[in-house]
């Protein structure tokens, strides 16, 4: 099997869970760092992937929409450091607030007061580390396709599946939607702006969306959405058990091994939560009447595309948290540091592997 990337098909399409790994991966790795470059280089790699392995589904175009929301997140997180303080020290004083005496039950909260430099370089690395995790939530978003993610997920999680995947695929056809009716108002003479452009604008969205919600409930329920088959009592309740204390355990997990104390036992909830949720969801399974056509195969370059957000993610997650986490006191520049950005570059390795989407002429 040759892995120079051919040209996208039903037969040869990736897998939709490969994508959304490789983004997760992406997310944990900035989860693990503040550094903005490092920050940056992530967003570069997910914008580079997207811009070559996007198609010109609906879905595809909402990822400009989670570039503006992080940029709106950054822009918030700012906002609040300066209104609200930081109890980060500085000694660069930009700028006095008048300050607004609150009574003693709240002490420990200001509003107004210093501003320093230290404080809003902090607010910047944290709003970029948040800014950045919601970018390569976008990422998977315009590059998986949700019918097809939604074919692949077990019989437990079909029903909540269906739930997210509609609300996922009606997300960005809003946002289409209004992209639209703004074309159509500019080329009409009329504002695009304003709350009675809004209103104007507002209204046709909705009435879509709910006639698509329409359309979309008759035809589940043509096709038998909802029936199940009859499982004892007892199943039922032993799926319920290993599916929530397997998920408890996946989070007590990853707790630990988020933090510095959790070191020994991270490992091991993480295994058995895991090992606990899939024989949950294996026996929650036998609910599902449902079949599938067709089925879309984890193939070789599946594999490399999730194995690369997964290196990227856990070597990031082992590395010395003093290199990824850069200080602000005292105010330093930031360094980008060799081996980290390298490891972020093994992200880039779907823009080579992944088939070539068929775009539109």
């Amino acid at each position: 099997m040759t892995l120079r990337a051919p040209e996208a098909h039903r037969s040869n399409a990736l897998h939709a869970g490969a994508w959304w790994l490789w983004a997760l991966g992406l997310a944990t790795a900035a989860s693990r760092t503040t550094n903005p470059l490092l920050l940056g280089l992530l967003v570069g790699v997910a914008g580079y992937v997207v811009a070559a392995r996007r198609t010109d589904a609906p879905w595809a175009r909402s990822y400009g929409a989670f570039v503006k929301l992080g940029l709106g997140v950054l822009a918030i997180r700012l906002l609040f450091s300066v209104l609200l303080g930081s109890p980060i020290p500085g000694t660069h004083v930009l700028l006095t607030l008048p300050e607004v005496p609150l009574p003693d039950w709240a002490r420990g909260i200001r509003v107004g007061g210093r501003v320093t430099a230290e404080q809003l370089v902090f607010a910047l690395y944290d709003g970029a580390r948040l800014a950045t995790l919601l970018i390569c939530v976008g990422a998977a978003n315009a590059l998986a396709n949700p019918s097809r993610l939604l074919k692949s997920l077990p019989g437990a999680l079909y029903e909540a599946g269906v739930a997210v995947v509609v609300a996922m695929t009606f997300a960005p056809n809003m946002v289409a939607d209004v992209a639209r009716l703004r074309t159509a108002r500019r080329l009409r003479g009329r504002p695009t702006g304003g709350v009675k452009a809004l209103l104007q604008i507002g209204l046709p969205v909705l009435e879509g969306a709910l006639e698509r919600s329409v359309a979309v409930a008759a035809s589940m329920d043509a096709r038998g959405y909802g029936r199940t088959a009859r499982v004892p009592r007892a199943v039922r309740r032993v799926t319920a058990v290993l599916t929530l204390g397997g998920l408890l355990g996946v989070c007590v997990g990853m707790y630990g091994l988020l933090t510095a104390e959790g070191d020994t036992y991270g490992v091991p909830f993480v295994a058995a939560g895991l090992l606990a949720a899939l024989v949950g969801l294996r026996l929650g399974g036998r609910r599902s009447v449902r079949t599938r056509y067709r089925p879309d195969r984890w193939g070789v370059r599946a594999w490399l595309v999730a194995g690369s957000g997964a290196a990227v993610g856990g070597l990031l997650a082992v590395w010395d948290e003093t290199v990824l986490r850069p200080g602000v006191v005292p105010l330093v520049a930031p360094e980008l540091p060799v081996w980290p950005a390298l490891v972020v570059l093994l992200g880039l390795l779907p823009a080579f592997v992944a088939p070539l989407p068929k775009r539109m002429s």
